[in-house]
């Protein structure tokens, strides 16, 4: 179908027990066995970093589920255990910077962002390339979004249609191409959210666009995680198009992943490997235990989007079988967190590329040779399976 309608969701909590929720996530029969016992994670707190200063991990967006694994560990303890500490940046109101760019400025030590973020610096910043160097989530739940109402139930609608952009360096060109092929021109009015759309007070306190622009007629479609914005959303009682990107020929990379500069990898890799190993614990806490994992996204994050528990919940519940890797029982990667595949990378990038999205400052189409997926990423911090 052209359409996905947002299913309700209040009537399956009630019906959810609040004990054992996640034998009704796809595929978890593989959390029957102990959290973390799969992984080569020591039962003994290490010794605290020799670095010992405080770490930092920039958000993408006001705190939302994506990051709840991040939250997870913080209240359970678990960066303590592995010996370092973790501060988390929220995104201000008025912030010019991406949480990438903090990154590579020095004002952060990690950065929530896209696999196009890691694509980006690799062809325009040599002397600060960013390394995805775990993915919060293994399946996608990036979709385009429209109001019911509008009409607008398939990506070729959006020609001559306005489109709230992030301003992200291959977002618009994506929107574009997928529209391509739906069968439209691409003809897609783009406009800009300020300053990736931080700048306005009542979509951060929201925490979602579509509350904020496409409810009140500022725009007709923007790109939001389904988990998140589509949830809230049915909350309210408003009905959404979601349109999914690999629905219309859009093989999207990992989102959002978790990056690092090649300096700090270099310089410090026992303490990236110590902060993944407390993020592992973290995510998988969410994964078996997502009505825990809402109640402390709520009192840990602190804003003003967290105050419906019913929401956080729904949220989780929506997004909980996406933070592991899938797979049949035994199999050695299942049930992992973090990990990503070189395949998907190279998918990702061929099609960037093939459609010439990845241009120079001067707007002059990069050959493919620019970028070896290898270097995007790397899954040498993680865990031991």
């Amino acid at each position: 179908d052209d359409v996905f309608i947002v299913s309700p969701l209040e009537a399956q909590l009630k019906m959810l027990p609040r004990t054992s929720p996640s034998q009704f996530f796809r595929g978890f029969v593989k959390h029957t066995r102990p959290a973390v016992g799969r992984r080569n994670i020591s039962s003994s707190p290490p010794d605290k970093w020799c670095g010992g200063a405080t770490l930092s991990i920039c958000l993408d967006w006001t705190p939302n589920t994506n990051h709840s694994g991040i939250y997870a560990a913080l209240r359970n303890g678990y960066f303590k255990e592995h010996g370092v500490d973790i501060e988390v940046i929220q995104p201000n109101q008025g912030e010019e910077l991406t949480p990438g760019r903090k990154v590579a400025r020095g004002m952060g030590t990690f950065a929530i962002s896209s696999s196009e973020s890691a694509v980006s610096f690799a062809t325009t910043d040599t002397d600060s390339r960013l390394v995805a160097i775990a993915a919060l989530l293994q399946g996608s739940t990036s979709s385009i979004c429209t109001l019911e109402e509008s009409g607008i139930n398939c990506p070729k609608l959006l020609d001559g249609k306005r489109y709230a952009s992030y301003d992200g360096r291959f977002e618009d060109a994506i929107v574009r191409q997928m529209v391509v092929n739906d069968g439209g021109a691409g003809d897609v009015k783009f406009h800009s959210l300020d300053f990736h759309g931080y700048s306005d007070l009542e979509t951060m306190n929201e925490g979602s666009v579509v509350s904020t622009f496409l409810s009140n007629g500022g725009s007709d479609s923007t790109w939001i995680f389904s988990h998140w914005e589509a949830v809230k959303a049915e909350r309210s009682k408003q009905k959404l198009n979601l349109m999914h990107l690999e629905d219309y020929g859009i093989p999207y990379g990992y989102s959002p992943v978790l990056l690092a500069s090649e300096q700090t990898l270099e310089k410090q890799p026992d303490m990236v490997r110590r902060v993944l190993a407390a993020l592992d614990q973290g995510y998988r806490f969410c994964a078996e235990n997502p009505y825990a994992a809402a109640e402390i996204l709520q009192s840990e994050g602190k804003h003003p989007s967290l105050s419906d528990l019913q929401f956080l919940e729904a949220s989780q519940l929506s997004i909980g079988s996406k933070y592991l890797l899938e797979g049949d029982v035994g199999d050695e990667d299942e049930g992992v967190w973090g990990r990503m595949d070189l395949e998907r990378w190279t998918n990702w990038v061929d099609f960037l590329f093939d459609h010439e999205i990845v241009l120079d400052r001067q707007g002059v189409p990069l050959p493919r040779i620019s970028v070896n997926a290898k270097n995007l990423f790397t899954n040498e911090f993680l865990p031991e399976l």
